[in-house]
């Protein structure tokens, strides 16, 4: 098949991770006879720096225009809260303009890395969950004011966003094991009781044989540290998603392992891995790239329909991690450590 490919390799580690995913779609294409046109575009604060504009309107022209949006990270202190422009404000407008509300970002132990956890390997064993986060609504894109003494933030849903939401975790839980978690803090936010209402009418009326349960994110916390194997689908809106995800990484032994796909309606989709642009490893050839390159298998499965291809992706992964490749932040001590790039050449010596 043909695709269009955008590539948004950003700040930090970015370019280093995004340049594996893209070396693994190249030897994907080779492999399995497809051809991928993939286009560069700045973004973040390398765009910024460039332009003025985090999200410049080539960049999003590029974006609309493609099959699917591989993106590495953005940010960094250059850019900090203090800032006028910031990279952040670009990454919520992508999400916004390619309208994927969407964000699936699945925490799958692999065996041969259950103790590179800090947890206790018998926590960890068997654990395999996806969260299911609300990306284009909520606090991050409610009305924001700022005087010199005061400051707020507006957290608003609407029952459609919920609806479409809910409705993703469903058909993901259908395939799964059947039982949702739905997250909020019902007992305080009056958008979370809205949430817990409007969930509890669409998985009763049409995902009748999913088991739905609701729990407040501060238990929520708790126990997804202390009994991750119960949780199949979390559902959660996009601020609680935002931070328990970065929690659950250490489910899977490391923020750099963990990919991400954002989706809507449509087949394009935006994929990256879940860690930030790291700034301290940032140009020392360190980073970990299986998060991207995971993110490269979900962007074959869910915007071009290339299961096979995404699944022998995820294979190699598997095959290169059970052959002992690490980088730093899985590696135990006094296994070699590999760089971004010879992590990169595991991966693709095991796809083949």
């Amino acid at each position: 098949m043909k695709a269009r490919i955008a590539v948004i390799a950003g700040d930090g580690i970015g370019p280093e991770v995004v340049a594996e995913g893209v070396r693994v779609l190249e030897r994907v294409a080779t492999k399995f006879k497809h051809e991928f046109t993939m286009n560069a575009a700045p973004f973040g604060g390398a765009a910024i720096d460039l332009t003025g504009d985090p999200l410049p309107a080539a960049t999003l022209d590029e974006c609309l225009a493609a099959d699917a949006v591989l993106l590495g990270a953005i940010g960094g202190p250059k850019w900090g809260p203090s800032a006028k422009v910031r990279p952040e404000q670009g990454l919520l407008r992508i999400r916004r303009e390619l309208g994927v509300y969407a964000n699936l970002r699945p925490i799958k132990l692999h065996p041969a890395l259950r103790d590179s956890s800090v947890l206790k390997p018998e926590i960890l064993d068997g654990v395999d969950l996806v969260f299911v986060r609300e990306l284009t609504g909520g606090i991050y894109f409610g009305e924001k004011t700022r005087t010199a003494t005061s400051a707020s933030d507006l957290c608003t849903y609407t029952t459609a966003e919920i609806e479409r939401i809910t409705r993703v975790a469903g058909r993901l839980a259908q395939a799964r094991r059947k039982k949702i978690v739905s997250i909020d803090k019902s007992n305080v936010l009056e958008t979370s009781r809205l949430w817990r209402e409007v969930a509890e009418r669409v998985i009763k009326a049409e995902f009748p044989d999913v088991a739905l349960e609701h729990m407040l994110v501060d238990s929520t916390a708790m126990h997804l540290i202390k009994r991750p194997r119960d949780f199949d689908v979390l559902l959660t809106e996009n601020m609680f998603g935002d931070i328990l995800t970065d929690e659950g990484a250490m489910l899977a032994s490391s923020l750099g392992v963990l990919p991400s796909a954002s989706i809507g309606d449509g087949r394009r989709g935006l994929y990256e891995p879940i860690h930030g642009s790291a700034p301290d490893i940032a140009g020392k050839g360190i980073a970990n790239p299986v998060g991207t390159v995971l993110s490269v298998a979900l962007l074959l499965r869910h915007s071009l329909g290339l299961e096979a291809e995404a699944l022998a992706v995820e294979a190699a992964v598997s095959k290169a991690i059970d052959g002992g490749a690490r980088t730093a932040d899985i590696a135990e001590t006094g296994r070699l450590i590999l760089t971004t790039r010879q992590m990169g050449d595991a991966i693709l010596a095991a796809l083949g």
